[in-house]
């Protein structure tokens, strides 16, 4: 043993094995507040009455919805059946391969469990948990609904309630705990995910002050490459 930690002292430099410690715990410290995020928000999503329940899209397999998304999609029946949602909106975009949407598919599984297609709406152009959010608001706008249950399952509600915030929602979380999908397989997954939109968010952060400054700096009429009014469209989270 002695010998080994020899040959890992001669192997590596004394301030890389420090700098190599922090970096361990640092992560560590990230995992394990994000997995506390993700617990917390799980443990405060219940049922609650709303203008209407949004439910994330999730995988298609073949003509009808994978069993995760069927799991979100009963959750959504029970909610309305229980007079929580007077109005469903299912979400997702064509997948590759594929000849429906998943809000295709997921509109005719509520229909065929009973819920009226008047009361359904629907987003078919997302493909991403973020776009669902963001295309789906569209839809919330038109029909002057202000109060938003977000239907997913327990592991991904942490990111959506961000994202949902981020674009000035007023949503509430309602979770599904799965009985076909491994929790920490996609709890690990879904750390990974919160740390890309916390990254993403962060550069469009940045980018956006260097765009205000080369701005300001234009007001004195130097020539300014970055002066176009197109460019702001792009730095925001769904571009990265």
């Amino acid at each position: 043993m002695k010998k080994l930690r020899k040959r890992i002292r001669d192997f590596f430099p004394r301030r890389a094995l420090r700098a190599l410690t922090v970096v361990v715990l640092l992560g560590g410290m990230w995992v394990g507040y994000h997995w506390q995020r993700i617990e917390e928000t799980a443990e405060q999503a219940v049922p609650r009455h709303a203008d209407v329940g949004i439910v994330l899209g999730a995988a298609v397999w073949g003509e009808g919805p994978s069993p995760g998304l069927r799991e979100r999609l009963e959750q959504a029946v029970q909610l309305y059946r229980d007079g929580y949602v007077s109005a469903l909106l299912v979400t997702g975009g064509l997948g590759e391969g594929k000849t429906k949407t998943e809000a295709e598919v997921s509109r005719d599984y509520l229909v065929a469990h009973g819920i009226p297609a008047e009361h359904i709406l629907m987003e078919n152009q997302s493909t991403s948990t973020y776009e669902n959010l963001l295309y789906g608001q569209q839809a919330f706008d038109d029909y002057r609904m202000h109060h938003v249950l977000i239907i997913s399952h327990d592991y991904h509600l942490a990111r959506a309630m961000t994202m949902a915030e981020s674009l000035g929602w007023n949503a509430s979380p309602v979770a599904v705990h799965s009985h076909v999908l491994f929790g920490p397989y996609h709890r690990g997954r879904e750390v990974l995910a919160i740390s890309y939109w916390e990254a993403s968010r962060l550069f469009a952060l940045a980018a956006r002050s260097m765009v205000l400054a080369a701005d300001f700096v234009n007001v004195h009429e130097v020539t300014n490459p970055l002066h176009d009014p197109r460019r702001l469209c792009l730095l925001n989270p769904v571009a990265i």
